[in-house]
């Protein structure tokens, strides 16, 4: 596996039919950052492209076709820090599984690769998040694992255009590519937006902390086996 810094000051590989990623007409902006990463997704239903910068300021910059999904990236990097970087498209006149999956699947595979061998993290992480009547706690560990243990009970079928099935696919679909192991609690909670809201935000922080640097670790690995791998 490459270096962080490698992965970062190498150029993405171009897309295989010239797709140039775009937000407003202008290119994705460039992560440059020890423990950053790019990733391109294409297949016959999506082209996906997500930079990610672990040490960010929380900055982000989406172009997909499913706005609801837009407002939980952006929780995702204003609560995780995280600077993300997402443009996509898909076949969302058929639905938006493929989309959200492609995306959840780019994005995990990005931190893995900004995480590089995930020397001196923390690696557990863990978060409770309130938005009104709603309460939502995390648990993670990057253990290279890839585990999604999921209880949310969204009354709503859809939120906007928004299908919430796609939530919890949008989370296992991470957890497999980011080797993630992963479990949502919903402990209180009514409002659908408040309760999907609520639930990315926990996640944003737990994951920070699960990717802070442990000064105690003095960059060794957390694990008695020495090794968190990715199988």
């Amino acid at each position: 596996m490459a270096s962080p810094a490698a992965a970062a000051t190498a150029p993405p590989p171009a897309h295989a039919d010239g797709w140039t990623p775009t937000v407003a007409g202008h290119s994705l902006p460039a992560v440059t950052g020890p423990r950053s990463a790019t990733v391109q997704r294409q297949t016959k239903e999506t082209k996906v492209e997500v930079r990610i910068d672990i040490d960010g300021s929380g900055k982000c910059v989406t172009q997909t076709p499913v706005g609801f999904l837009n407002h939980m990236l952006d929780q995702i990097a204003s609560h995780g820090l995280f600077d993300v970087y997402v443009a996509a498209e898909g076949d969302t006149w058929i639905d938006d599984h493929h989309t959200v999956e492609d995306i959840a699947l780019a994005l995990g595979g990005a931190l893995a690769q900004a995480l590089g061998d995930r020397k001196g993290i923390h690696r557990f992480g863990e978060f409770t998040a309130p938005l009104d009547e709603a309460l939502t706690h995390v648990v993670l560990d990057l253990s290279g694992r890839a585990h999604l243990s999921c209880n949310l009970e969204i009354p709503a079928q859809r939120i906007g255009n928004f299908d919430t099935e796609l939530v919890e696919h949008f989370f296992m679909s991470f957890a497999n590519t980011s080797g993630t192991t992963l479990h949502i609690r919903q402990l209180a909670g009514k409002n659908s937006h408040h309760i999907v809201e609520a639930t990315f935000k926990a996640f944003a922080r737990a994951l920070r902390r699960a990717c802070e640097v442990d000064e105690r670790r003095a960059g060794k690995i957390a694990s008695s086996k020495g090794v968190l791998t990715q199988q």
